[in-house]
């Protein structure tokens, strides 16, 4: 860590990571990144996994926000992508960030429209895909609310 290429802070696909953290943890931090697909990212860029984010050089980020930008044409098989069979396009595509919370947001929306179950479920606020609802599913729904005494009950009269 006393090397001076060492930066704490290194941006890839516009999010910044640590640089104290291993390159496998530290890519899961990008939205839309998680264990699995951040593994194939490094075994595609032969870089090593246990390697600090702090130690890459220019060439290295570079060629990992080229394997982040089209994954599929450096090999990435097609169940690893988390778009595929996009409604608009119908093409198969791995989406990270913001575009993959806008993306969320417009199939849910686009379920409310046509007014399926899944869309009604979501509208409502409740589990959509086949939970029980008796004793989960409280948590964030509001704070329970006991009974309410007015005032005259209060009072004794």
């Amino acid at each position: 860590m006393e090397n001076q290429e060492f930066k704490h802070i290194v941006r890839i696909h516009n999010t910044d990571l640590k640089g104290e953290r291993q390159l496998i943890m530290a890519l899961q931090k990008i939205k839309g990144i998680g264990f699995m697909f951040s593994s194939m990212i490094c075994s595609m860029s032969g870089i090593p996994k246990n390697k600090k984010a702090g130690l890459l050089t220019e060439v290295e980020v570079q060629k990992l926000d080229k394997i982040l930008a089209n994954p599929k044409s450096f090999g990435a098989p097609l169940w690893m992508l988390n778009r595929r069979k996009d409604v608009e396009t119908g093409e198969d595509s791995h989406i990270f960030t913001a575009d993959l919370t806008f993306k969320n947001d417009n199939d849910k929306k686009r379920l409310q429209k046509i007014r399926s179950y899944k869309g009604l479920r979501h509208a409502v606020g409740l589990p959509v895909r086949g939970q029980r609802t008796k004793s989960n599913f409280r948590r964030n729904k509001g704070k329970a609310m006991g009974v309410k005494k007015n005032q005259d009950a209060k009072q004794g009269k």
